[in-house]
């Protein structure tokens, strides 16, 4: 590549900077589109042009960027990051999961770990949920057909009004920013809506159509699972016993503010023990029906690396 194509790629993507710091985000998408045709082989332009399509919705868009991005750097943890969120966006959530945890697992190996680790567990939780919320939901359209029946109602009109939305904004009727404001009020209340019919639904037969949740105090935050025996540190975050004891092991600091911590400063959190145990025992026909393969993505979040 000429080094004058290497030059004019790192202006165009400052220029793009400037217009996405300013939140005009289809210029900044349009000049690091130009920067990539100059350098296509620089995978952080991938990773600008897939944030700039966050915004813009793009999904897809995003997608390409971020594994065209990881293609040509491996342990590209924004790449992860960004591919995740779109993933989770076009209701793909293993495939979600399984790019957040990498994105996690790079992190650990960063300078910028504290900052980053709990933007980045919020984003496994989250994809965690959304595993969850699919089975929640095939579960109730196994017991009842009838709400199976009025939820595909609901998410056919969500489909249709926001098809008609998009429609619009393609027409020019609309502005981008006004159709995305106008489609997250919709989406907003056809969950609403959904809510309602499976509370509906669950008063009707609490014993089988009860919505299920695990509590985010719940969930330990090194591997993302329901405690068993947790444990409080200094700064009263709980954690799991034996996943910090592993993690204390390689490197004596707190996992969330990089504090020293010995073992021998854990203290049993018996409270949390005590509601650990007890979601357990009433949910246990469900809560351990996890996929095949997730607990080996989930095992190697315990061994997290020192920065």
């Amino acid at each position: 590549m000429p080094p004058g194509n290497e030059y004019a790629a790192e202006q165009l993507k400052n220029q793009g900077n400037v217009h996405f710091k300013n939140g005009e985000y289809e210029q900044a998408e349009a000049l690091y589109s130009q920067a990539i045709q100059k350098n296509s082989k620089n995978p952080l332009l991938f990773t600008n042009r897939a944030n700039a399509r966050l915004k813009l919705e793009k999904w897809d868009g995003v997608i390409d960027d971020c594994l065209r991005s990881i293609e040509l750097m491996k342990d590209n943890m924004k790449a992860y990051f960004y591919l995740a969120q779109a993933q989770l966006s076009v209701h793909h959530p293993n495939e979600a999961l399984t790019s957040a945890l990498t994105a996690y697992e790079l992190c650990t190996k960063t300078a910028q770990q504290t900052s980053n680790a709990a933007t980045l567990t919020a984003l496994v939780l989250k994809c965690k949920k959304a595993k969850w919320d699919i089975r929640e939901r095939d579960r109730i359209r196994r017991r009842a057909d009838l709400l199976a029946e009025l939820e595909q109602k609901l998410e056919l009109d969500y489909k249709s009004t926001i098809d008609g939305i998009e429609e619009s904004v393609e027409k020019g009727e609309k502005g981008r920013i006004e159709g995305q404001e106008e489609k997250q009020e919709r989406k907003l209340e056809w969950e609403k809506k959904v809510n309602d019919l499976r509370t509906a639904f669950a008063l009707s037969d609490p014993e089988h159509l009860q919505k299920r949740e695990v509590p985010d105090y719940l969930v330990d935050g090194i591997t993302f699972e329901i405690m068993h025996d947790p444990v409080v540190t200094r700064n009263g975050r709980s954690y799991e016993r034996a996943t910090l004891i592993e993690h204390l092991k390689r490197s004596p600091t707190d996992p969330l503010t990089r504090e020293p911590l010995m073992i021998d400063q854990l203290r049993p959190n018996i409270a949390l023990k005590e509601a650990c145990t007890e979601f357990m025992e009433q949910n246990s026909g469900w809560v351990y029906d996890c996929e095949d393969g997730e607990n080996d993505h989930d095992t190697r979040w315990a061994h997290l690396s020192s920065v």
